[in-house]
C-alpha cells in the first residue's frame, strides 16, 4: 500500500489549521490565526474563536489543497481534533471534517489534541522512537506522556504527571501582561529574557521540595510561581520603583524551564527511556530547547523538539496522526464522533 494521503484539521483553540500529509511528508500546513481578535482581552475568548473557525475554514482548507498540489477527492482519509480543547471550536472542526468524509466517501479518523502533538515530531524527525517520553507543554497543558504507541493501542499513550493548576503557557501569558507585553506572552518573554539576568530574583520551583516530590514527582505547579512575580513586581510599583521587566522576565522564564526540564529527565530516567520528546506552543522557547539539550546530553537521553512553527497548534499535526492510524491499520471514527474538551489522553482515537 502506498504511503496515505490525509488531510487534518484543527481547530482547539483559536487557530484553524488544516495539514495535508502523505505519510511522513508534510505537504501543506496551511494555518489561520484569531490571535489578533483575542489580544485585547488579554486571552483567548471561546465564542470569539468559534466564530472565526467558522470564517476561515473553508478558505484555509482551500489554502492547504492548493499548496499541496491536490484535490480533495485525491485524499484516502480526514483526521479531525476532537479532544481535549474549547467546546465551540471543537464542534465547528469535527462538522467540518464530518461534512468533508461523508460527502467524498472517506473514512473519518477523530484524533487527540495531545497525542497529535506528539506525532508531529515525524514529520520532521521521522519516525518516533517507541517508547519515548513526551512533555507537551502549551497554553491549555503541561503533562508527561509515556509513548509506547502514539496511535493509543493497548493502552500506548500512558499519563505519568501533569499541571494541578495553570499551565506553562497559561503563566506565560498572565506574567506577559503583569509586565506589560502584549498576548500571547510566551514569545515577548522569550524576546525579554535574552538581555535579562536569569537569577536576578530567585523565584520558587513549583513541586520540587522532596515532600511534594513524594505526591507529585511528574506533576507540575504554576500558580505559586505566577503569584510570586506579581507580589515581587506590586512591590516594586508601591516603592515607585521601575519594574526590571527582562530581569523579571528571564528569572520567571528559567524558574519554568528548570522545572520542566528537571521533571522531564527525570521521568525519562525513572523509566530507562532514553529519548525525550517536547512539543506544545511552550516548546517553541529558546531557554527550554537550550536547557533541555544540556542537561540531556550529560544523561545520555536524546531530545527531539519539533520546529516552532510545528509546536504551535496546526493541522500538520492532526494529519500526521491520522496517517499513523492509517498505516498501521486503525479502525476508523464513526460520523457519529463527539467533540469532547475533556477528552482524557490516554483516548487517542475517538470510536
Amino acid at each position: 500500500m502506498s504511503e496515505p494521503l490525509v488531510l487534518g484539521i484543527e481547530t482547539s483553540c483559536d487557530e484553524t489549521g488544516v495539514g495535508i500529509v502523505r505519510g511522513h511528508t508534510l505537504l501543506a500546513d496551511a494555518v489561520a490565526s484569531s490571535v489578533d481578535e483575542h489580544a485585547r482581552f488579554g486571552g483567548v475568548v471561546p465564542e470569539v474563536a468559534s466564530r472565526a473557525h467558522l470564517e476561515a475554514m473553508v478558505p484555509t482548507i482551500e489554502r492547504a489543497c492548493e499548496t499541496a498540489g491536490i484535490a480533495l477527492h485525491d485524499v484516502d482519509a480526514v483526521a479531525v481534533t476532537n479532544g481535549p480543547g474549547l467546546a465551540g471550536a471543537l464542534l465547528v472542526g469535527v462538522a467540518a471534517a464530518k461534512a468533508l468524509a461523508l460527502g467524498l466517501g472517506k473514512p473519518i479518523y477523530g484524533v487527540n489534541h495531545l497525542a497529535s502533538h506528539v506525532a508531529v515530531d515525524q514529520l520532521e524527525h521521522g519516525p518516533l522512537p517507541e517508547p519515548c517520553v513526551a512533555m507537551l507543554v502549551s497554553g491549555g497543558h503541561s503533562s508527561l506522556l509515556r509513548v509506547s504507541d502514539v496511535t493509543g493501542q493497548d493502552g500506548g499513550v500512558d499519563p505519568m504527571g501533569q499541571t494541578i493548576d495553570d499551565a506553562a503557557g497559561e503563566a506565560f501569558d498572565k506574567v506577559a501582561r503583569l509586565l506589560g507585553l502584549p498576548f500571547p506572552g510566551g514569545p515577548y518573554i522569550d524576546k525579554a529574557a535574552r538581555e535579562g539576568d536569569s537569577v536576578f530574583i530567585d523565584f520558587p520551583r513549583g513541586l520540587t521540595s522532596r515532600r511534594d516530590l513524594e505526591r507529585h514527582r511528574f506533576d507540575f505547579s504554576f500558580s505559586g510561581l505566577k503569584t510570586a512575580v506579581a507580589r515581587w513586581v506590586e512591590a516594586k510599583e508601591r516603592a515607585g520603583e521601575p519594574v526590571p521587566v527582562k530581569d523579571v522576565a528571564a528569572s520567571f522564564q528559567e524558574a519554568v524551564c528548570d522545572v520542566l526540564v528537571r521533571k522531564a529527565l527525570d521521568a525519562a530516567s525513572s523509566e530507562g527511556i532514553e529519548d525525550l520528546l517536547i512539543g506544545g506552543g511552550v516548546a517553541a522557547n529558546s531557554r527550554l530547547r537550550f536547557l533541555a539539550e544540556e542537561r540531556a546530553e550529560k544523561l545520555g537521553i536524546r531530545v527531539r523538539v519539533p520546529r516552532p512553527g510545528l509546536c504551535t497548534d496546526n493541522g500538520a499535526m492532526v494529519a500526521a496522526l491520522g496517517a499513523e492510524m492509517v498505516a498501521r491499520g486503525r479502525t476508523p471514527s464513526s460520523l457519529d464522533l463527539p467533540a469532547d474538551s475533556s477528552l482524557p489522553v490516554t483516548e487517542v482515537l475517538a470510536g
